[in-house]
């Protein structure tokens, strides 16, 4: 029986032996000398892990039903694996270059993903908080990585005080449901609560652990840290946040909901579509005046979260297919812009005033076409992807009955692709600057933005599958 178990938490004991190897080795070796290396052989090892998973059959629970391995589950962790794959190799050069490549950088990474993978096969709510505060403490640590500087360090600590309170409401909500469930296993929850209508003692402990999940997509109104983190920590780590977390987050929400609270979908649809309101509005609004493209791109984030959230407060499988649909898209565009981000520099230094793009386009249009497509993939501009992926959730809020919600989001969609398009018109039609902006050589970063920049046309034709993996995963959770 308990091989059985350790079969089914494999790729997660493969990546916690590898970190904790890999810090004893370059501990009583090389330390930060070996940082660059070990980044690479990291990437290696991530991608590894996920063509494992990806080979996965059927759902198989393991220790006492507290752990499950189904569809939804390796859906995810691939999305988590590749895209914290992708940042890695981009960041690289990026942190080494000026000098903040420490070599507990990538291990603390893979920390982090082991905590993202337990959480979305997370089937109890202690192994949820557990996953959740693996990833959490990592991600404290690498949003102040950059000890010299005192945004880094802003950040960091803002991040963890208010990472401490979300996770407070939601061991809060978590104790409360086990008080009236008297389990805290995902299929004895949803037992208690029974159909219809959930205990007002569950129904309270389930808002406390949705508050505290809302903090780590970002969702209005517990996004207050996502601009500041955004802009303190280094620009590859702000990539990682903008990517992986928040996979593992929604995923973990889609669990907690259809596995737990399934037979009350009507009291918590209403405080989703409330929270992806109020996400896609402030997030389009507060983007407008933002003037460093990585603030901007926090913003961005909160909205783009506020439509994945929609897709999850229609209560259906169609819903939470669009949600996959629409986070394995945004995860893609994000991980294109921030290449180009990486890229940014003048003199040498890293640039993110919006501004220095003026006529950027008349110096390397490649790469201003490349954004451009990405741009317009973000903003919901047909025939790209990204206008799929907004669609797939539309459909499914109107299909299940939040056609409210639905305009909202068009109208919302529409607010937001002024500051996409904003910066489209000073790469191509912006005053020229004295000091023009340069585009960093790096050939992993150029082949990052060309490479996502291409799936945006390519994947209109069929979305290269993903619409039927997340089908298949989205009815793992859904009955």
């Amino acid at each position: 029986m308990l091989q059985a178990d350790l079969n089914v938490i494999l790729p997660e004991i493969v990546l916690a032996l590898y970190a904790m190897l890999a810090l004893v080795v370059v501990a009583y070796s090389g330390k930060d000398k070996l940082s660059g290396p070990l980044t690479w052989v990291t990437v290696a090892v991530l991608v590894l892990v996920a063509l494992m998973i990806w080979g996965r059959g059927d759902a198989v629970d393991a220790f006492g039903g507290s752990f499950r391995a189904d569809a939804f589950s390796t859906f995810s962790k691939v999305a988590i694996l590749l895209s914290a794959a992708a940042v890695l190799a981009m960041g690289q050069e990026y942190m080494l270059r000026r000098q903040i490549l420490r070599f507990e950088y990538p291990i603390l990474v893979v920390l982090a993903v082991v905590g993202m993978m337990v959480m979305v096969s997370a089937a109890d709510l202690i192994v949820l908080y557990m996953g959740l505060e693996l990833q959490s403490l990592a991600l404290y640590v690498v949003a102040s990585l950059r000890r010299d500087s005192a945004k880094s360090t802003e950040a960091g600590l803002k991040y963890f005080v208010l990472g401490a309170l979300s996770s407070g409401l939601l061991l809060y909500g978590a104790s409360l449901t086990y008080g009236f469930a008297g389990t805290t296993l995902f299929s004895g929850v949803i037992a208690a609560v029974g159909e219809g209508h959930a205990p007002l003692g569950l129904l309270i402990g389930l808002v406390l652990m949705i508050s505290g999940l809302a903090f780590k997509v970002s969702a209005v109104p517990f996004h207050m840290w996502t601009p500041d983190v955004y802009e303190g920590a280094p620009t590859p780590i702000t990539a990682f946040f903008a990517t992986a977390p928040k996979i593992a987050a929604m995923a973990m929400l889609a669990r907690l909901l259809h596995a737990g609270f399934g037979g009350v979908v009507g009291d918590w649809q209403q405080v989703l579509a409330l929270l992806s309101l109020l996400s896609m509005f402030l997030g389009s609004i507060a983007a407008i005046g933002q003037t460093n493209i990585k603030r901007l791109m926090a913003y961005s984030s909160i909205t783009h979260m506020g439509f994945a959230l929609m897709g999850l407060a229609s209560g259906t499988q169609l819903g939470v297919q669009g949600m996959l649909i629409y986070m394995a898209i945004y995860v893609t565009m994000n991980i294109g812009v921030f290449a180009f981000i990486l890229s940014m520099e003048r003199d040498g230094q890293p640039v993110t005033d919006i501004t220095s793009l003026n006529v950027f386009a008349s110096t390397y249009p490649g790469r201003a076409l490349a954004l451009l497509l990405l741009l317009f993939s973000l903003a919901g501009v047909p025939p790209m992807i990204g206008f799929f992926g907004k669609l797939y959730v539309l459909t499914a809020a109107y299909e299940g009955g939040l056609v409210w919600l639905a305009l909202s989001g068009v109208i919302a969609s529409v607010i937001g692709a002024f500051y996409y398009l904003r910066i489209v018109y000073f790469m191509y039609f912006g005053k020229e600057e004295a000091a023009p902006l340069e585009a960093g050589r790096s050939p992993v970063l150029a082949t990052t933005l060309a490479v996502t920049a291409a799936i945006m046309v390519l994947g209109v034709v069929n979305l290269f599958g993903i619409d039927t993996a997340a089908a298949t995963a989205a009815a793992a959770i859904v009955n």
